[in-house]
């Protein structure tokens, strides 16, 4: 990264779900337990950072959700051709 001086602060991600999973990763901003409790400590840089790992996480959570989306549809147009939606 540059050192490009940040004329801003950067803000806090947290949306106020405040809820993880097994991982320790935040339901609501996608944070690891570790970068929500170092947030307040981190560099500009860091954050940064922090904020583009989050950017990834969004996408991967965005694409494993439409596969799963494309599958139930799969699913299910394959039980509406069988007959057996409603078995």
């Amino acid at each position: 990264m540059s050192n490009q001086i940040e004329l801003f602060e950067i803000n806090n991600p947290c949306i106020g779900v405040c809820q993880s999973n097994k991982k320790g990763y935040c339901f609501g901003c996608l944070r690891h337990r570790s970068e929500r409790q170092l947030w307040l400590n981190m560099s500009n840089e860091q954050k940064n950072e922090v904020l583009r790992l989050i950017l990834g996480r969004s996408n991967r959570i965005q694409r494993m959700n439409a596969r799963r989306c494309e599958q139930l549809e799969m699913d299910f147009a394959d039980d509406w051709q069988t007959g057996d939606l409603f078995d």
